[in-house]
């Protein structure tokens, strides 16, 4: 319904019309220019605010900075953690980088996925696994909002069960109620975590984002191969983790998939029933029994507790691991006016994978840290 308007004639009427309509207009754009200027220091300034969920994953297809955490342990393997900025240096193709962000609050922003095998292979020790990944998740996600994580489950298929969320609770309560069984899809659950999931503002830069998988390595289901979802990990400066479930004396090379994934990335694997679940039995391997070359007799209690030690054994190194890193992030200074004979200072375009390489001036430090990273989007 159009509103009349008296005045005293029609040329008057027609001119007021026009100046309420460029006021109109200029409001308009005040409010957006507004709008605009907000919305972009949010952006500029997401780093420094609490992370917040949102729809989508809306991953970041080119790498402006490059974030480099650092795992610095001793000669026994204790994590070393009075370490400053300035006994680092990283190496981006061989020339230093200047590093423009640098942490070591235990507090660090994060978001965690956890991957749980539900193949067949995981019934013997379900319910340890099963009770260890709670312990993880209960204590890496205490339901604050800077730490968020999601669950993935894949046995013939790979399923997002719990979406990205600060709710532990949650996962937890799906976890309760699961059953393996199956083949094991694994390769396809590393590419979904790194692509079909609800994003936090500021990933991967705070929070930053890590990868656990529950599993023996083994994948007979995936559509995706070990070099793709490697690749994808890197792109998206993902850290893996892994908890390897074979038991001592039945290793195969499935689990080189778990050594291969973690090293390229920066993380490492964890072996609760491997070799070191008995390294303080004096006398094993020397008194072989008829029920396996088991150190203590399986199906007894001491058997239950030497497991039960080395998951939690397991969940503590995993858990220091993740909260203990040096996290640094530099802006890659590349270089298109080399020299002949320079491949170490090559043009940005000459290199997809990019190699990292971090030190200390310190001696007997071992440091981790990821192998490199893609500067470019996924290749069409």
């Amino acid at each position: 319904m159009s509103r009349k308007l008296f005045s005293p004639g029609r040329a008057a009427a027609k001119k007021q019309s026009t100046a309420r309509f460029v006021a109109v207009t200029s409001l308009i754009a005040l409010t957006a220019a507004i709008v605009l200027t907000r919305s972009a220091a949010r952006a500029q300034n997401q780093a420094g605010k609490t992370p917040v969920a949102q729809s989508g994953a809306n991953f970041s297809a080119e790498t402006n900075d490059v974030i480099v955490p650092v795992t610095a342990t001793d000669s026994k393997g204790k994590f070393i953690r009075d370490l400053v900025q300035s006994d680092f240096h990283i190496f981006d193709e061989g020339r230093e980088q200047k590093i423009d962000f640098f942490s070591h609050e235990e507090k660090q922003p994060v978001v965690i996925g956890f991957l749980i095998d539900m193949s067949n292979a995981m019934k013997i020790h379900w319910k340890s696994y099963q009770e260890s990944t709670t312990e993880l998740m209960l204590n890496l996600l205490p339901g604050e909002k800077q730490y968020s994580g999601f669950l993935i489950t894949y046995g013939t298929n790979a399923e997002l069960v719990a979406d990205t969320s600060s709710d532990s609770e949650k996962m937890v309560e799906k976890l309760s109620k699961m059953k393996p069984g199956g083949g094991s899809a694994l390769f396809d659950a590393i590419y979904m975590a790194c692509t079909a999931r609800k994003t936090v503002v500021g990933e991967p830069y705070q929070p930053r984002r890590v990868i656990i998988i529950i599993g023996d390595g083994h994948d007979t289901a995936s559509k995706k191969t070990l070099e793709q979802v490697q690749e994808i990990a890197q792109r998206n400066l993902v850290t893996i983790y892994a908890m390897d479930t074979v038991a001592y004396g039945f290793h195969d090379d499935a689990e080189q998939n778990l050594i291969q994934l973690t090293s390229a990335t920066g993380g490492r694997v964890v072996s609760p029933l491997g070799e070191n679940m008995y390294k303080d039995i004096s006398g094993y391997l020397s008194n072989v029994q008829d029920a396996g070359n088991y150190a203590v007799q399986v199906g007894t209690g001491g058997y239950t507790a030497e497991v039960d030690k080395a998951m939690f054994e397991a969940v503590r190194d995993l858990m220091g691991e993740i909260t203990t890193q040096y996290v640094m992030r530099y802006h890659p200074d590349f270089r298109s006016d080399c020299a002949p004979g320079q491949p170490k200072c090559d043009v940005l375009a000459d290199k997809q994978l990019r190699h990292i390489k971090v030190t200390v001036g310190i001696p007997n430090v071992t440091l981790r840290f990821r192998e490199g990273y893609y500067p470019f989007g996924v290749p069409q």
